[in-house]
């Protein structure tokens, strides 16, 4: 996620989708089959997973999982009738269109996965993400830290045992400034 997806790339997904699985909605594989003939179309289509908020999704099921055979949204409004879809699609080609899919192994399936999208109107998430990196960055910070002082602890031992008093003042003043850097 987070990268460009070709018109290639969802044209080829949409094929594959629909030779794979039996959809719940006949009519909704016919929409499929129209939107991917459709270039243009296929510029503002995208699949997501999260679809809240957002300001035109359709919802499809396949015949393998218990969920609803097809939903449309359109700002707040809601209908299971893929005509009503498609006329708003084919009368509104310049707006975007997100797909939420809805079959058995969806997690799990490399083909849906390369075509799948952020929610662009997901701020939490990406703030999450910010604050997971975040973490993990000092997380790490703190490892290597803690592997340097440990290292220098072992050096200044082994300069105790040598007998070897310009190591152990040398080491001993670079163990100060690495503690100091974290305080």
């Amino acid at each position: 996620m987070g990268e460009v997806i070709t018109i290639a790339e969802k044209k080829t997904f949409i094929k594959w989708f629909i030779e794979k699985y039996d959809l719940q909605n006949r009519e909704a594989e016919w929409l499929l089959q129209y939107i991917a003939s459709s270039d243009q179309m296929l510029e503002r289509v995208h699949f997501i997973d999260n679809f809240r908020n957002l300001p035109k999704t359709i919802l499809i099921s396949t015949k393998c999982v218990q969920m609803t055979p097809f939903k449309f949204y359109k700002n707040k409004r809601v209908t299971s009738d893929v005509e009503k879809a498609f006329l708003d699609i084919h009368n509104n080609r310049s707006e975007e269109i997100y797909i939420g899919l809805f079959f058995k192994d969806r997690t799990t399936s490399p083909e849906y996965a390369s075509v799948l999208e952020q929610n662009p109107l997901d701020d939490a998430k990406e703030t999450i993400d910010a604050l997971v990196s975040l973490q993990a960055e000092m997380v790490l910070d703190f490892a290597i830290k803690s592997y340097r002082v440990g290292n220098l602890k072992e050096q200044i031992d082994a300069a105790l045992d040598r007998g070897d008093k310009n190591a152990f003042v040398e080491l001993s003043n670079k163990l100060r400034e690495e503690s100091e850097l974290g305080t």
